[in-house]
């Protein structure tokens, strides 16, 4: 087949939008997406100067979602002096896993010049996911410990790094099936914190699907998701394309069964109904902000959030999830 734009060999038919495309047409068309989510959501203030940049940290872990979001942003905002870059990687203790994806991250950050911090449960916390998985003392899947570990040290040193924005590489397939469940567990209020942590605009001027604006918190570094409009199959294909030093292993503890089956249930419908991941986003936007709205205020969306006991982390509660979880570690 030809490609649609050039006439050279295609490499990739979208089946979403019928277009067959070369590699180059194909890796320009996943760039322009990502700088007009960047748009978008607002994510460069109107006030950002190069006097008073802003810092982004971006969530890089080596894999193929990361490695991409890193190398695209530091294109588009390499010569922009408003914006300031750093790579923040978390070494969780997989042993066989995470040491490649940090080479991979240290080899990309050296290339592109970016400021590369490192950090792992194992200083911060005295455990590694290895240990956790034997104990499993709440009797969780592995990934249910290491996303609010994982969260916490994102958001702790992206406030340590004075970021205004934490980015992470969400891609389309990531937000569709959180989307889904979400809708499946009838769980509103979740849907509504998920408009005001990451899917929001901080500038609406109607260009995006929700016209409304996330409200500002003091409570949590904002994040964004300038890869959620790029299928997963389009990312790894840009790593490849692009020769980037992306670690594409699945993690050994990886076993959410839920999300697993929310997964093939949207493989099946894209593959039946191409575009599915695209509308589904596109409606829950909408209605995400529609929740928000009716769930929060701006007078009152700091208002359940106090400080934890033991770590100072915010919290809805007397201690926050993460302390729980280790001190059933150390009763183990």
């Amino acid at each position: 087949m030809e490609c649609d734009k050039c006439g050279a060999s295609a490499v990739i038919h979208v089946a979403y939008s019928g277009l067959h495309m070369c590699e180059e047409h194909f890796c320009r068309t996943v760039e322009k997406r990502v700088r007009r989510r960047i748009r978008e959501d607002g994510l460069v203030p109107r006030d950002a100067t190069p006097e008073d940049p802003e810092t982004w940290v971006i969530g890089l872990s080596g894999g193929k979602d990361s490695v991409v979001l890193t190398q695209i942003v530091q294109d588009v905002f390499a010569e922009d002096p408003r914006i300031e870059l750093v790579a923040l990687s978390i070494h969780e203790g997989i042993e066989g896993y995470r040491d490649e994806s940090l080479d991979a991250s240290v080899a990309l950050t050296d290339e592109l010049g970016i400021r590369h911090e490192v950090v792992s449960y194992d200083e911060e916390f005295d455990v590694r996911m290895d240990e956790v998985v034997e104990d499993d003392p709440e009797g969780m899947a592995a990934c249910a410990y290491c996303g609010v570990f994982r969260r916490d040290l994102l958001s702790k040193y992206a406030d340590e790094l004075d970021a205004d924005k934490l980015l992470t590489g969400h891609n389309l397939d990531d937000e569709a099936e959180t989307a889904l469940m979400n809708f499946l567990e009838g769980d509103v209020t979740q849907i509504a914190q998920h408009f005001d942590s990451s899917l929001g605009p901080f500038d609406a001027d109607g260009d995006g699907p929700a016209d409304r604006e996330r409200p500002e918190t003091d409570q949590h570094i904002p994040r964004a998701k300038p890869l959620r409009d790029i299928p997963e199959k389009e990312v790894a294909l840009y790593a490849r394309f692009e020769e980037l030093p992306a670690h594409i292993t699945e993690c050994p503890h990886a076993e959410e069964a839920y999300r697993g089956e929310i997964q093939d249930l949207m493989l099946g419908l894209e593959e039946n109904h191409p575009g599915t991941r695209h509308s589904i986003m596109a409606g829950y936007e909408k209605l995400a902000a529609l929740a928000a709205e009716a769930y929060r205020s701006e007078d009152d969306r700091d208002a359940d959030f106090g400080e934890c006991e033991r770590c100072g982390a915010p919290t809805s509660r007397d201690r926050c999830r993460k302390c729980n979880l280790l001190d059933a570690l150390e009763a183990v």
